[in-house]
């Protein structure tokens, strides 16, 4: 006789596995990114170095990165320099100082965040009487949760954070005291980020409106001290980042959700093909969608008991009406597709759901297709430069081209972003000279006169370091100097004049 528990164990050990070796490719394979640097930094030796003008190597950037900031430091600089909770940072300070400094090991933490989060959608999916394994899948196949979980930012954490809270509320009825411990999860999500709030509001409202009286009060008794934290955080750092995102227009945010809904659950496919073919993948994911909600509104009654789908789908729903509620409030328009990953889950666990309702053919056919768009999509994440940001291929070019010269590379806004990136792709000797936004063109000509050669590494990721961008091409245009190689973002100029 088969035993069928075995063969569900083994069937997610076997998920799980597969997840791993996925999202540990992502980790290993893509470029560092700008936004990490301020995970390294926060929780390294500096937060925002003074760099010297007189020009350092990627070596000597690297090894500020390590981990040495005490909880109470990584709190004090999050409040003068960041728009982000301590949680994540006391996590992965911790977790740097027991594994390893490179960013590759604090990747990995969001890995097994992210495995833990699958996990519980799997306790999620038992609750609803969804496919578990499919459930996985087709969470883990989502793009964004792909993407967030490779990545050593703060979202694969709140993620398990709150899938963790939504588990454990759907049980709250059996046993009550379980409401406190969903509210403790879930405002913990969003001591690790702000965004996973919206779904803790969320699931507060499902309790009240199901007049579960007691469940609600234990509920926002749970969330209240990580809710009261946020708030004094957020207060310190409300004005960080002003000018960040554009203005408030209420049709550009509709149609930037819906845009990046669809590339949470199926990625960026239009992006790695050119021409006519890119509006037909444009088409067919669109029509990928409409499908998933269709047949989700098609099944909707027959998906699981009413209490669960209901908190499913306003979780799924919770994000994105809140970061419009939140771009009208502040005239703003914070919308990004990372953003948008708190309801990649959510929305996985009700299209298993839905298939799980069908003909076992019809489901396995649908569910196939699915998962083959969701696999195209990976298979793009791991190995396209499309949605890659640029520091690896610019390092990879500067450490083939550049031997006997130096680097120019912008600062950037934080001075941490384009700079710790680019360090941690390139060799440790290399050498490097920051340029600041407004730094102009003659200064910069000056102070690479002693170099034989200068490369160019044209990586703009934000305003300084365009307007720095701009400065660097200007410096070269001058006599003396002549263009001997371009790769990618990086351009190459030979002085030809006699070396001072």
């Amino acid at each position: 006789m088969v035993n069928k528990r075995a063969v569900r164990r083994n069937s997610l050990l076997i998920v799980l596995i597969a997840a791993a070796l996925l999202l540990g490719a992502g980790a290993l394979l893509r470029s560092a990114e700008y936004d990490e640097q301020y995970t390294l930094f926060v929780t390294g030796m500096v937060t925002r170095p003074a760099w010297p003008t007189t020009g350092l190597t990627a070596g000597e950037v690297v090894r500020l990165q390590a981990a040495q900031a005490d909880p109470a430091r990584i709190a004090a600089d999050l409040r003068a320099t960041d728009v982000h909770p301590p949680l994540y940072f006391w996590l992965i300070a911790l977790w740097r100082t027991t594994f390893g400094n490179s960013l590759l090991i604090a990747r990995l933490g969001s890995v097994a965040c992210a495995l833990g989060a699958l996990l519980a959608v799997a306790r999620i999916a038992r609750q609803l009487g969804a496919p578990l394994c499919l459930a996985m899948l087709l969470t883990l196949g989502c793009y964004g949760f792909a993407y967030t979980g490779a990545i050593a930012r703060g979202f694969a954490l709140a993620q398990l954070l709150t899938l963790c809270g939504i588990a454990t509320a759907l049980t709250a009825d059996r046993l009550r005291k379980r409401a406190i411990l969903a509210g403790v999860l879930l405002g913990a999500a969003s001591f690790a980020n702000y965004l996973a709030g919206f779904t803790a509001v969320a699931a507060a409202g499902w309790f009240a409106l199901r007049r579960k009286g007691r469940q609600f009060l234990l509920a926002c008794i749970g969330m209240a001290p990580f809710l009261a934290a946020d708030l004094s955080f957020f207060l310190a750092q409300r004005r960080s980042r002003d000018g960040q995102f554009p203005s408030f227009h209420l049709l550009s945010a509709i149609s930037r959700i819906a845009k990046y809904l669809a590339a949470v659950m199926f990625g960026g496919l239009p992006l790695y093909v050119e021409g006519p073919a890119r509006l037909a993948v444009s088409i067919a994911v669109a029509t990928l969608v409409l499908g998933v909600i269709g047949l989700v509104a098609w099944r909707w009654r027959l998906n699981g008991p009413a209490a669960a789908r209901t908190l499913l789908a306003a979780s799924a729903a919770a994000t994105p009406a809140g970061l419009l509620l939140l771009g009208l409030a502040f005239n703003t328009t914070p919308i990004e597709l990372r953003y948008l990953v708190f309801a990649a889950p959510f929305l996985a666990l009700l299209l298993a759901g839905a298939l799980g309702t069908l003909p076992t053919v019809t489901g396995a056919t649908l569910a196939g297709l699915a998962l083959a768009a969701q696999t195209a999509a990976l298979a793009g994440w791991l190995t396209q430069p499309q949605t890659m940001q640029p520091a690896r291929e610019a390092a990879m070019a500067a450490a083939a081209l550049v031997t006997d010269g130096v680097v120019l590379l912008p600062r950037g806004n934080d001075g941490v972003g384009i700079v710790g990136a680019f360090a941690d792709e390139a060799p440790p000797g290399l050498r490097m000279l920051l340029v600041a936004g407004d730094e102009p063109a003659s200064r910069i000509r000056h102070r690479t006169a002693a170099f034989p050669h200068v490369a160019l590494a044209l990586v703009a990721q934000d305003d300084s370091s365009r307007t720095a961008v701009a400065a660097m091409r200007d410096a070269f245009t001058a006599p003396c100097w002549r263009e001997m190689a371009r790769q990618g973002d990086l351009v190459v100029f030979e002085q030809t004049c006699i070396s001072h």
